[in-house]
């Protein structure tokens, strides 16, 4: 018996050292959906991906249907052809978190079995460092929605996506004179791009802060996935990290990502969600 109780004793150190070192296993994802929409703001519209300040649905990362970007809808769709046509696109341009709940309202209406959420560029790229919405009420905001979610699609599966890096667009576009002039011209994220040749401390720690709060929006879109139960993913900060470059953006405005960064957003973004 001594001999027994040894080898359960040495068979359970065994055990809780793989599970400390492997985490707990996810969550069973379920079938691939057949039926999804996506949340969000002009990066989900697809703006500027395919015409000049335009919407451009069908290239949009998450439900487009343009071969060229292979969205998460193209790659479901090979899983399980029963979305197809299922792609709703309930983003918005010139969307705020505060606007999210309202989105989230449409998911519910039209049945989605999987939503995407790519929000809070437009609450940190506002007209000044002042006017960015505070941690606090992007939390709020977020969590608004998630409840609307869980309450009208408690079954869906719901994936959050990380904000992109907004000082690396101006790491990347402040070398560009046509890039200058374009955020200059149509006022594009002035709490991060005013001033964008200047090496003053004063905007250098100006462009810290405005990462700074892209980072803690981050942090809270990690929190409420994670507060809303098995059913929510967030992307680790995928996107976040990823180093897009200016080629990945569209020439119009040197802000939205055109054809070449829609397919790097799924590209990055998918695998980073359910393994479907």
């Amino acid at each position: 018996m001594t001999l027994v109780r040894r080898a359960l004793a040495t068979l359970a150190g065994v055990t809780a050292l793989v599970l400390l070192v492997t985490g707990p296993a996810a969550a069973d994802p379920g079938p691939p959906p057949s039926s999804m929409t996506s949340l969000g703001d002009s990066i989900t519209r697809g703006f500027n991906a395919c015409g000049w300040y335009v919407d451009c649905t069908s290239r949009s990362f998450s439900t487009g249907d343009d071969s060229t970007v292979n969205s998460h809808y193209l790659r479901i769709r090979r899983a399980n052809s029963a979305i197809n046509g299922r792609n709703n696109n309930a983003a918005r341009t010139g969307a705020k978190s505060a606007d999210l709940s309202g989105q989230a309202g449409t998911a519910v209406s039209q049945g989605a079995g999987y939503v995407t959420i790519l929000i809070g560029a437009n609450d940190a790229c506002t007209s000044s460092e002042s006017t960015m919405t505070s941690p606090a009420a992007f939390r709020t905001n977020i969590d608004s929605a998630l409840t609307r979610l869980k309450s009208g699609l408690p079954n869906a599966k719901i994936y959050v996506i990380s904000i992109p890096d907004v000082h690396r667009l101006w790491s990347v576009g402040k070398d560009s004179s046509s890039a200058r002039t374009a955020w200059s011209l149509f006022g594009i994220c002035q709490s991060i791009l005013a001033n964008p040749t200047s090496t003053a401390q004063a905007d250098i720690d100006r462009r810290n802060r405005v990462r700074q709060r892209v980072v803690d929006f981050n942090g809270q879109l990690a929190a409420a996935c994670a507060a809303y139960g098995a059913n929510c993913r967030y992307d680790n900060n995928a996107v976040f990290s990823y180093p897009f470059t200016l080629a990945q953006l569209s020439t119009w405005d040197y802000f939205h990502p055109n054809t070449a960064g829609q397919q790097t957003l799924a590209t990055i973004s998918y695998p980073a969600g359910y393994p479907w």
